[in-house]
């Protein structure tokens, strides 16, 4: 069936809960520029993280991740207000709780990456790698940006191939996560800018 068939298949009550999705997602990126800040201010956390992985020791990195994580989103609500960016989502957003119920999903599953790392400690970033990847798969429909699919990809595949296939390293995953959030960050950027122009 072709998409002009579905959606002359669909009932109005259908369509229209179709459309709120769509606007919803829209006003969430439009909202984060994509998830710009976050993954800015995430890519500076693991990009300081790996130095102190590197340079200083396994303990220090690991609280600096772990405990640095529980700022992330105050800093990027700052950040956004840094650079006169206004963060307005209606009340009425059905996104909202998916929102929340996401922001959980990360902190709920370290107990496995320290599962992980007291069974062998180059293994922590990453495990953290896996799990972060599969924090952003929802961002996908929260963002309705496929952006976010390609990046839970290759967290997942880049953590597993570190941790089965690369030889030892504390800091390797740490540097590998750093440089694709900052990656990822500005591609969110651009295409929320991009969706936000209005049609030439």
């Amino acid at each position: 069936m072709t998409a002009a068939c579905l959606e002359h298949s669909l009932s109005p009550e259908r369509h229209r809960a179709l459309m709120l999705i769509a606007d919803a997602q829209r006003e969430i990126r439009q909202a984060y520029l994509g998830g710009f800040m976050g993954q800015l201010v995430s890519g500076v956390l693991w990009l300081v993280t790996a130095a102190v992985a590197t340079w200083g020791s396994p303990r220090g990195a690991i609280l600096l991740v772990v405990f640095g994580g529980m700022l992330i989103f105050p800093l990027t609500r700052l950040g956004l207000a840094a650079i006169g960016h206004r963060v307005a989502i209606t009340p009425g957003n059905p996104l909202n709780g998916l929102a929340m119920q996401v922001a959980f999903t990360l902190p709920l599953s370290l107990p496995v990456v320290g599962a992980a790392a007291l069974f062998r400690l180059d293994w922590f970033f990453p495990a953290f790698m896996i799990v972060l990847g599969a924090h952003y798969l929802p961002f996908v429909f929260l963002y309705g940006m496929r952006l976010f699919g390609v990046l839970c990809a290759l967290l997942v595949s880049a953590g597993l191939g570190l941790a089965l296939y690369a030889p030892p390293s504390f800091a390797g995953g740490a540097w590998v996560t750093a440089g694709l959030l900052l990656a990822f960050a500005f591609a969110g950027r651009w295409l929320a800018l991009r969706d936000a122009r209005p049609p030439s």
